[in-house]
């Protein structure tokens, strides 16, 4: 099962280890995402899950459309990806943070 969440890279900044040697990092807003959809190998001839990232500040009624239907009403979300996955244990309304 491919497990993903979406994030927004914040910037870059050091870590110095024991010996003082500094070592680069990223540092990333991971989350938390929302699942819009739930593909399945029925109906999509895929499985896979969407999740959404972020919020528009001016949507669009067919982004606010899709994800009023899974529960987010009046919320539209500036990143949407799909995962696919053998058999997402997700549900769409769910909310998915670092916990997975």
């Amino acid at each position: 099962m491919t497990k993903g969440l979406i994030g927004k890279k914040l910037g870059m900044t050091r870590l110095f280890s024991a010996d003082g040697a500094s070592i680069p990092v990223t540092v990333i807003e991971a989350g938390p995402n929302q699942v819009l959809q739930i593909k399945t190998q029925e109906r999509d001839g895929y499985a896979a899950a969407q999740l959404a990232f972020g919020h528009r500040r001016h949507p669009n009624k067919p982004a606010l459309g899709h994800s009023g239907r899974a529960g987010f009403e009046g919320q539209a979300f500036k990143v949407v990806r799909e995962f696919k996955m053998e058999s997402p244990d997700l549900a769409a309304g769910q909310t998915v943070t670092l916990s997975v």
